[in-house]
């Protein structure tokens, strides 16, 4: 199938790209900042290049091997993200004085989790998306 002209699909795919590339450039310095000190530090920083590639590659081509592999990726990326949003919250509350607003404000970043799973959605949208 050819794409003709720019449906929202396309748009979503190429938005999607982009983002994990600028989600997956802070999320590898902040693990880094971190030393990856957790194997799971590794997931976001690996999958998200891959993921924007997919996005950015399913923009100029509409291949269904490549839709149905950004499909599942996508499916990875909130489960990753689900996962991190897990982390995340129970290293703040490691913390001590646990669940403080200081602790959210110096802790690790709950949002950006979030952020990826939020992103991996949205390509997930674009992939069922019935115009």
């Amino acid at each position: 199938m050819v794409w003709s002209g720019w449906p929202l699909e396309r748009v979503l795919f190429l938005f999607v790209g982009i983002a994990f590339f600028a989600v997956g450039f802070q999320v590898a310095l902040s693990h880094y900042r971190q030393n990856f000190h957790h194997k799971a530090m590794w997931a976001p920083v690996i999958s998200a290049p891959i993921f924007g590639l997919c996005g950015i590659a399913l923009t100029v081509t509409r291949a269904d091997w490549l839709m149905y592999t950004f499909m599942a990726l996508m499916w990875l990326g909130v489960v990753i993200g689900l996962t991190g949003s897990y982390l995340h919250l129970h290293g703040v509350g490691i913390r001590v004085g646990g669940y403080t607003m200081r602790n959210f404000l110096v802790g690790p970043p709950v949002a950006l989790p979030a952020l990826f799973t939020a992103m991996s959605i949205l390509g997930l949208i674009a992939v069922y998306w019935r115009g």
